[in-house]
């Protein structure tokens, strides 16, 4: 028996709230779990794509973070924070060029984030 969009709706949200819990708790870890399996039955949220990045990320896992984050910005271009997060996956991962192009477009898109600019200066000066 084949699940109604309403039950697949309800599964991914699920899935999505746990994973996303597991978070904001501070276990990377297990979060990427539920947060990977919702990822496998919506790969285009973006939402979701985003809190499996954080979870990698903050677990150490920055190859897959960096792959994670590039997915949203394809899907979400004007994600200043999605951009941020790929700058910092991609230069935890040696990729300081590509780094350095999404850090300074996320200083541009949103120049009152001291932390964007931060970390822009820093790799330029790099």
């Amino acid at each position: 028996m084949s699940e109604t969009p309403e039950e697949h709706g309800e599964r991914v949200y699920d899935l999505f709230k746990r994973g996303s819990e597991l978070l904001e708790n501070g276990d990377f870890a297990a979060a990427a779990i539920p947060l990977e399996q919702a990822r496998s039955l919506e790969p285009d949220k973006t939402s979701i794509r985003e809190a499996l990045g954080r979870a990698y990320y903050r677990s150490g896992r920055f190859g897959p973070a960096a792959e994670e984050f590039e997915a949203v910005v394809e899907r979400a271009p004007v994600n200043d924070f999605a951009h941020f997060c790929l700058g910092r996956a991609l230069e935890k991962t040696g990729r300081r060029d590509r780094a350095r192009h999404h850090a300074v477009l996320a200083a541009g898109m949103r120049p009152d984030r001291a932390d964007y600019r931060s970390f822009r200066d820093r790799l330029r000066a790099a």
